[in-house]
């Protein structure tokens, strides 16, 4: 009754209606349930409606219709903080102007070089970050094809960018040195830093072997090219004719197994791999819900993503660009820079985080990013990489140089090894570390003269 009394006579005053009565009223008080929706501080309330616009009657106005559209600058600020806060490698983002003005003002190349390298590693974690939150809004079946497909962004965009250009030396090395990144550097530090923290490390042999498996049949994609060539009879153009067939063809195939491993992984036997999630949501300390909440929306997401790939192919363009200039005056060989440089700034962030859920004893976690990321790039990427040349002209194939696929053999076959017994430890890690280094240094040492046939 004291309630309807003061209404009443707030009525009678002339100062407006008060609050509509809403659910219990005990004691002449509101109830419990209408206390909880008024906010303690200003901001969304996580109900579609932003805090701090009442009317003076206990309402709130609905996100971006507060005074001057203060909702919707609010919203925007509270994501571009999210975004920029989602990885510590962001603060090198003051590079992408200074890279993008250094190419379009035409600075010294080895000033656009450094500038756009340091500039595209913040990008690839923010395309990486992008990801991850729409794979959230669009389910496990299509979440997976899009990791799939921006998962190595960085190194494609490159390599389009240089295979446009003919470039086809750094385009091949790049997708080596992705490879041996990953399953050498990658692995072995998880295994390194894994190691020293726990006495042994285990995971799942059936996932790891599998994508070892699929990793020999690349590495044979490359070897049967390069033992063809070697035996062909004839002049070298017309044998490069030849190989160029073979690896379209070939290419097609990997393309056809990489489509029927995803549908190994997330139709057939997901089991194997649900198991495996399970496993590392079940040691993780924090609760599954924290894991599983976006910080952006698909359409979020979707704009992050397209804007940050416009500003990858920027840096990307201006990058490529130097390196002729950069090869002739400091003498480092475009297969370093494509195969050693390239690859360590396109999965910065990836190596990071393999590196840190591996210390949290996550080793299946750790391994599904360092041999994942290399099985898509062996399958996915360089076929389609072959496919596209021959669309537009140019020679990309799957010959590489005798020592570079000696190199790649040796690679495999080791992490093979290492990995079939379902257990790690630092002395391993250890192992795989050293055998990157000698091959970093080898490929210091390694000229440009012997350049491939069919390439400029």
């Amino acid at each position: 009754m004291s309630l309807l009394k003061r209404r009443l006579s707030s009525i009678a005053r002339g100062i407006g209606p008060m609050p509509p009565l809403r659910g219990d009223i005990e004691g002449g008080l509101p109830s419990r349930q209408d206390s909880e929706r008024d906010p303690l501080v200003d901001g969304a309330n996580g109900n579609g409606y932003a805090v701090g616009y009442g009317n003076g009657n206990g309402y709130t106005a609905p996100q971006g219709r507060g005074p001057e559209g203060d909702g919707f600058v609010r919203h925007v600020c509270s994501k571009m903080k999210a975004i920029l806060l989602s990885n510590y490698v962001n603060i090198l983002l003051v590079f992408v102007p200074l890279g993008i003005i250094a190419g379009a003002m035409g600075w010294n190349p080895t000033a656009v070089f450094i500038v756009n390298f340091l500039a595209i590693i913040p990008l690839a974690a923010l395309l990486s970050f992008a990801t991850e939150e729409l794979a959230f809004m669009v389910g496990e079946t299509l979440g997976g094809l899009l990791n799939a497909t921006f998962g190595n962004a960085v190194e494609l965009i490159v390599s389009i960018v240089a295979l446009t250009r003919g470039e086809i030396r750094i385009v091949q090395a790049s997708m080596l040195g992705s490879i041996l990144s990953n399953i050498l550097l990658v692995l072995g530090m998880c295994f390194f830093f894994g190691g020293l923290k726990h006495k042994e490390q285990n995971f799942n042999t059936t996932v790891a072997s599998t994508m070892s498996s699929l990793m020999a049949v690349a590495t044979s994609s490359l070897i049967i090219p390069a033992a063809l060539y070697s035996t062909l009879p004839g002049s070298k153009e017309a044998s490069f004719g030849l190989i160029l067939d073979l690896s379209r063809g070939t290419s097609v195939v990997l393309l056809i197994l990489y489509v029927l491993y995803l549908g190994f992984q997330l139709g057939t036997h997901a089991y194997l791999f649900d198991a495996q999630h399970e496993s590392v949501e079940s040691d993780d300390e924090s609760p599954p819900t924290e894991q599983q909440t976006a910080l952006l929306s698909g359409v979020e997401s979707g704009i992050v993503l397209v804007v940050v790939t416009v500003l990858v192919a920027i840096c990307a363009e201006y990058l490529v660009g130097s390196i002729d200039d950069i090869v002739a005056s400091s003498g480092i060989s475009k297969t370093f820079i494509g195969l050693i440089l390239i690859p360590i700034v396109g999965n910065a962030a990836e190596h990071v985080t393999a590196v840190v859920v591996a210390m949290k004893n996550k080793m299946d976690l750790a391994i599904g990013v360092a041999i994942g990321s290399s099985m898509q790039i062996a399958l996915l990427v360089t076929p389609f990489l072959v496919i596209l040349g021959w669309i537009i002209g140019q020679p990309m194939s799957l010959y590489f140089e005798t020592f570079e696929t000696v190199v790649f053999f040796v690679s495999v076959l080791i992490t093979n090894y290492l990995i079939q017994d379902g257990k790690s430890n630092y002395l391993e890690g250890a192992m795989l570390l050293g055998i990157y280094t000698i091959i970093a240094i080898s490929f210091f040492v390694y000229p440009d003269s012997t350049g491939t046939p069919g390439q400029s």
